[in-house]
């Protein structure tokens, strides 16, 4: 294996009407009784913020290059699907993602009590382990008026020598 690579990856989305029953998809999980996040495909700032880490780590672009807003097949696709698909580009890139780490910033919903569930969804479809984290903003910007979520994520990865 080569030297480690780091990459960084941010998301934010705000809310969708408060009329919608579409359901909240955040960390690759389903939040009943939560708004969910606008956005061309499902709005989860958790996986969208770990395609934009793994992704800068392995120079492979971002999210909007990669499964970008003028491609009809990815208009309301899942995060999970998303991460699915960076895994087998970053497999052909000749790559391996070692681990990422996500830390999603809101009001709501409260993470903890799904982190493990929702650590083993991110990390099933990426492939690597996930590790997961959820911080409020006191009070402060989007995320802390309760208009939206935000996340942050890096990921490390290594570039697989030829024999």
């Amino acid at each position: 294996m080569s030297q480690p690579r780091i990459g960084l990856g941010v998301d934010i989305h705000a809310y969708g009407p408060a009329s919608s029953t579409e359901p909240l998809r955040l960390a690759g999980l389903t939040w009943p009784g939560h708004r969910h996040l606008a956005g061309h495909s499902d709005g989860d700032v958790a996986a969208h913020a770990m395609v934009d880490a793994v992704a800068s780590a392995t120079g492979l672009g971002d999210i909007g290059s990669l499964f970008g807003t003028s491609d009809p097949r990815w208009a309301g696709a899942s995060g999970l699907t998303f991460l699915a698909e960076l895994r087998l580009l970053v497999d052909d890139a000749g790559y391996r993602i070692s681990n990422v780490a996500v830390q999603i910033i809101g009001n709501a919903p409260r993470v903890a009590p799904r982190r493990q569930e929702a650590e083993a969804a991110l990390g099933a479809a990426l492939g690597a382990p996930v590790s997961l984290a959820a911080t409020t903003s006191d009070g402060l910007g989007l995320t802390g008026r309760g208009e939206g979520l935000a996340a942050l994520a890096t990921a490390l990865v290594y570039q697989v020598q030829a024999d």
